[in-house]
């Protein structure tokens, strides 16, 4: 940064690398350290065993809380367990500021805050970066005053290259990567039973009973996701939760309408166009972009698929593309940290 200021950040412990909140928190710290940014805690770690993780942890915060100085602008991400309150002031305590990305809101989806709680907690920053403007919106008409605006596509790391893979025309299969559980997912077991010219591919370990491999829906393990990038092939990626085709539903389909889920990322990285809900937070995202199709409800996505021409069937892959390479080189995330820079600087001059 300008003016002997430094950008910082926090490395923290993370219980497994796989799951979609620990690859991006791993991916903006890695995507801090490419821009110069100094790490004020520990070395990443990734630990499951609860008391070791928790020392560690501990052993960061108080890393962190003996380096921070005056000047420095702090990067955090939200939600930070027990500790985000306080190392935001201890940032304030030092002279330094803090800028929080959030990538999930309890009070939205889990219930574990209260909107109040939330919103109070997050006003500890500085700035808040959200995930997307749909969010920034939400915080901003539920009281949150400190200033804030939404990022977009979350950024993807891979030591895999999306390679040119082999394509049909008309588009007919559909990809839909994650766990799948009753409660989130219930949709695949409808959906199998509606479609009949797509194929439905699901990577993921099953649970759920009535999920079986049928013509047009084939189950395959969960893949590591640097295989995916690199080695799966398909004609749209699916980004729907929740166990209805005519809306997304239950406090996962409703959480769509807020966040920005990881999954959409990596099907691009993958060079995948995308399907996602039409209310969704991405929705707009994608439509600007030409990245993929929205649909008010999954039923008649044959119908869809069907109407779309070669040309733009083209231009959409060529899109993926462009944004695919601009995930792959962190670029949302550099964007967002230096426009909340930019605006930290005007208010501390």
């Amino acid at each position: 940064m300008t003016n002997g200021r430094r950008l910082c950040y926090v490395s923290r412990n993370y219980k497994g690398r796989h799951s979609a909140g620990n690859k991006a928190k791993g991916d903006y710290e890695d995507i801090l350290a490419q821009t110069g940014a100094h790490n004020l805690g520990l070395r990443r770690t990734y630990c499951k065993e609860r008391i070791a993780a928790f020392f560690t942890d501990l052993a960061g915060i108080v890393t962190y809380a003996l380096s921070v100085r005056k000047g420095d602008v702090v990067f955090l991400q939200y939600p930070t367990k027990k500790y985000f309150s306080f190392m935001c002031r201890v940032a304030r305590w030092r002279g330094a500021n803090t800028m929080a990305f959030v990538h999930d809101l309890g009070a939205f989806r889990r219930k574990r805050l209260t909107v109040k709680q939330e919103i109070c907690r997050l006003s500890n920053s500085d700035y808040i970066i959200a995930a997307n403007d749909t969010m920034a919106e939400w915080l901003k008409e539920h009281g949150l005053e400190r200033p804030c605006h939404g990022m977009g596509l979350h950024d993807y790391l891979s030591n895999s290259e999306t390679t040119d893979k082999p394509t049909t025309f008309p588009p007919h299969k559909i990809v839909y990567a994650g766990s799948i559980a009753e409660r989130k997912n219930m949709f695949l077991v409808k959906l199998s039973g509606c479609i009949k010219h797509c194929e439905i591919h699901v990577y993921g370990r099953n649970h759920i009973a009535e999920l079986k491999p049928a013509r047009n829906l084939i189950l395959h393990e969960p893949m590591e996701s640097d295989d995916f990038i690199s080695t799966a092939t398909g004609d749209f990626g699916l980004v729907w939760d929740g166990d209805s085709l005519t809306a997304c539903t239950g406090d996962f389909g409703e959480y769509l309408r807020i966040n920005t889920p990881h999954k959409a990322s990596f099907y691009l990285r993958a060079g995948m166009p995308l399907i996602v809900w039409s209310r969704s937070a991405i929705a707009n995202i994608v439509e600007r972009e030409g990245i993929g199709i929205t649909t008010d409800r999954i039923d008649d996505i044959e119908d869809r698929i069907k109407n779309i021409t070669e040309d733009e069937m083209r231009k959409m892959r060529d899109n993926v593309k462009r944004v695919s390479h601009n995930l792959a080189g962190g670029m949302s995330m550099r964007k967002a940290v230096e426009k909340a820079t930019d605006k930290i600087n005007e208010t501390t001059e």
